[in-house]
């Protein structure tokens, strides 16, 4: 059995090979090469931009592939989204398609928008967002740089953004959001039919979800003394932390796997409640 599998080539690529290498699948990309190797027989792996990924994976050259919700929908793709993983070109969340306009423009919702030109380089997503807000308008595709198109190219463009830093330096406001995107993990309907091609991708996925999901956490380690055991299981943001003796005295240990967000007010507050040797790690994978 051979799984071919898509990494999307271009934004996505770095973090989609990163992830894939925490997760225990390490991606060596040579220069010109559109064939990566990788340290599982069972794998063969192809660079495919994720504008073409969907198209690839329905028409079964590919078996499997990371691609954007955008793309999927842009390509119309009859595929299978096996699942959801949320990571982007800079961070660990959803990223946004939205319609934007020139600052002082007159245009101020997508209804002003009836018989003007909009530039974007998702026209089947733009369409179908005008299609259902019931307007009609030119929708005109753009190679790049789409935010300069506005006002002397286009009235409007819809564009992707991460931070929005682009469309403010560019004078541009969004007037509303299109779609909100993140990557999916797409299969080819006869390949996910065959059962062992799915337990593969299930596994690869389940390894994936791993490292994605353990972002946001930490794994935290303490002392309390016996007494003051109930109050410092009260402050912590869990429901069932790791609770053992410790070889001598009326000491526990704690452990638990909690979000990063916070630290900083609860490790006071777990000091002064009688917590000692408190330890931060990091956690790599989380499978539940």
């Amino acid at each position: 059995m051979q799984l071919n599998l898509g990494i999307p080539k271009g934004s996505l690529q770095d973090s989609t090979i990163n992830i894939f290498k925490e997760a225990g699948y390490d991606i060596r990309v040579s220069s010109r090469n559109y064939y990566p190797s990788i340290n599982d027989d069972d794998i063969s792996c192809m660079l495919i931009r994720a504008q073409e990924m969907a198209r690839y994976v329905e028409g079964g050259q590919l078996d499997c592939g990371l691609t954007g919700l955008d793309w999927i929908r842009e390509n119309r793709a009859d595929i299978v989204e096996v699942c959801e993983l949320t990571y982007a070109k800079a961070s660990y969340s959803k990223i946004k398609w939205v319609l934007a306009v020139k600052e002082n423009s007159p245009y101020k919702s997508v209804k002003d928008l009836e018989g003007k030109t909009i530039a974007t380089e998702v026209v089947n997503l733009t369409k179908d967002y005008l299609a259902s807000h019931g307007v009609n308008a030119n929708v005109e595709f753009s190679w790049g740089t789409t935010e300069v198109k506005v006002p002397d190219l286009a009235d409007a463009i819809v564009e992707i953004t991460e931070t929005g830093s682009s469309l403010r330096a560019n004078n541009l406001v969004i007037i509303d959001t299109v779609l909100e995107t993140s990557t999916r993990f797409i299969a080819n309907k006869k390949a996910y039919a065959d059962p062992q091609k799915r337990k593969k991708m299930e596994d690869i996925i389940m390894m994936l979800k791993s490292v994605i999901d353990a972002v946001p956490k930490v794994c935290i380690m303490m002392n309390v003394p016996q007494s003051r055991l109930d109050e410092i299981l009260e402050l912590l943001p869990t429901n069932n932390p790791t609770v053992s003796h410790l070889a001598k005295g009326e000491w526990i240990d704690i452990m638990a796997v909690i979000d990063k967000e916070g630290l900083r007010e609860l490790f006071p507050k777990l000091k002064a409640h009688g917590a000692k040797s408190i330890a931060q790690m990091p956690v790599n994978k989380i499978i539940d």
